[in-house]
């Protein structure tokens, strides 16, 4: 087996294209089984499949890197700086963090 980085980069862009293929039959079928029958909406073509997989990645997913765990290391990060805070450090923290405010105090003032 080869480990050319062209050849690598063609098998990876090969899979992306199967990938996008198959999601884009998967969208437009279940669109088709389920909407039409449930909202009264329209049917959708395969091209338009991809354009909702295009469209819920921007909304909902982003482009954001999955590999290295940027979001789980950020959060070892503070747990691990946390735990080597002392108890008045924490508390300074944590006040600091309210602005002065105690904690869960509501900017709406009660009615009577």
């Amino acid at each position: 087996m080869s480990h050319h980085p062209v050849l690598r980069g063609i098998r990876i862009a090969i899979f992306v294209i199967i990938g996008v293929v198959v999601f884009g039959f998967i969208v437009e079928g279940l669109w088709n089984v389920l909407v039409p029958p449930i909202f009264g909406w329209h049917t959708i073509t395969f091209w338009q499949a991809l354009g909702l997989l295009l469209l819920s990645k921007i909304l909902f997913g982003g482009f954001h890197r999955h590999g290295g765990g940027g979001r789980g290391r950020w959060k070892q990060h503070m747990k691990d700086r946390w735990e080597q805070m002392t108890p008045e450090e924490r508390e300074k923290f944590r006040k600091g963090m309210r602005c002065g405010r105690a904690p869960f105090a509501s900017t709406v003032e009660p009615q009577v």
